[in-house]
């Protein structure tokens, strides 16, 4: 992450604060708590979406930690992105959706989007393959 200006101290301790949400949420989705993180952070009162700048340290951090969190899926990272930006004020939808053209073995996918800026989870282009089910947020 390039982050001009930002000491490296401040930068560890938001990796830190990235690796303890990405763990407690996989925690949440390994009890089968979808439910109960999910209003969490559904009650989280929310404005627009984040700065760009915002949406890239997120990205960056939720990514980097989530490496060493065994089984941190797509979704336990989308959900954990969703709870950082909302913990500032940002609002963000996690999108559903599954392979287009996988009739042999349903590949399900979730993303992290905020505003127009799609935060975690793929690109643009790699997100065309799915059919998008369901909004949260």
């Amino acid at each position: 992450m390039q982050d001009e200006g930002i000491p490296p101290f401040r930068r560890r301790l938001f990796l830190l604060h990235c690796l303890a949400v990405v763990a407690v949420i996989r925690g949440g989705l390994t009890l089968g708590r979808f439910r109960v993180v999910s209003d969490h952070i559904a009650a989280m009162p929310v404005g627009g979406p984040a700065p760009v700048q915002i949406l890239r340290r997120v990205s960056w951090g939720v990514a980097a930690t989530a490496r060493l969190v065994p089984g941190a899926t797509c979704l336990t990272q989308a959900l954990a992105g969703q709870y950082l930006l909302a913990r500032h004020g940002y609002k963000a939808q996690i999108h559903l959706g599954v392979e287009r053209g996988s009739l042999a073995r349903i590949r399900a996918h979730a993303w992290l989007v905020s505003g127009d800026c799609i935060v975690l989870g793929g690109s643009a282009s790699s997100l065309a393959g799915y059919n998008q089910l369901h909004v949260i947020g």
